[in-house]
C-alpha cells in the first residue's frame, strides 16, 4: 500500500493474518481521504484480505486495468472521477465486479437514474471496522449470485438501488 499505489503485479498487496481461514480475496479501496483509505485498507488486511488502494476514481480505473479484483470499495465524491463515474465506466466495459459504495452523501439521483450501476452495497460514513468487514463479507458471499443490493443498517431503504 506504499504511496497509495497498487502493489506490483504478482506481489500480494497485504499479508493475511496468521491463522485466518478466509480465501485471499483482492480488494481495491478508493477514497480521496487518506485516513479513511488507510483505516479501511488496514482493517481489511488485518482480516486476511489482499488490498490495494487508490486516491481517486482515475487512479482506481488505472489499477482496474492492471489487476483483477474480487471487490471494489469506493467513495463517491472524489476529484478526477467520482465513484458513480467509476462504476459507470466499470459497467460499460461489462466488468461484473461487485462494488460497495462507502460514502457520506448518498448519490440518490445518480443511483435512481442509473440502475445498471448494480451496487452490491451502500456503506454510510462514518462506519466502524465491524460494519466494513460485515458488508465486505456479505458482498463477497453473494458476488457469485445475481447482483442484489445489500443495505447495511444506518440508511433508510427508501432509495431503490435497482429498478
Amino acid at each position: 500500500m506504499k504511496n497509495n499505489e497498487p502493489a506490483p503485479e504478482g506481489k500480494p498487496a497485504g499479508k493475511p493474518t496468521e491463522g485466518t481461514t478466509k480465501p485471499a480475496f483482492r480488494i481495491l479501496v478508493v477514497d480521496d481521504d487518506k485516513y479513511i483509505r488507510r483505516f479501511s485498507a488496514q482493517a481489511l488486511m488485518g482480516s486476511g484480505y489482499e488490498v490495494d488502494a487508490a486516491e481517486d476514481g482515475a487512479a482506481a480505473w488505472e489499477a482496474l486495468q492492471i489487476k483483477n479484483y474480487n471487490l471494489l470499495i469506493t467513495d463517491n465524491e472524489m476529484p478526477n472521477l467520482t465513484g458513480v463515474e467509476l462504476v459507470r465506466k466499470l459497467r460499460s466495459t461489462r466488468m461484473a465486479l461487485p462494488v460497495i459504495m462507502a460514502t457520506g452523501r448518498l448519490p440518490t439521483e445518480a443511483l435512481a437514474h442509473n440502475p445498471s450501476l448494480e451496487l452490491a452495497a451502500l456503506l454510510p460514513k462514518p462506519f466502524s471496522i465491524g460494519e466494513l468487514l460485515e458488508t465486505v463479507r456479505v458482498a463477497l458471499q453473494v458476488s457469485d449470485a445475481p447482483c442484489e443490493p445489500i443495505e447495511p443498517p444506518g440508511w433508510p431503504s427508501t432509495v431503490p438501488l435497482q429498478t
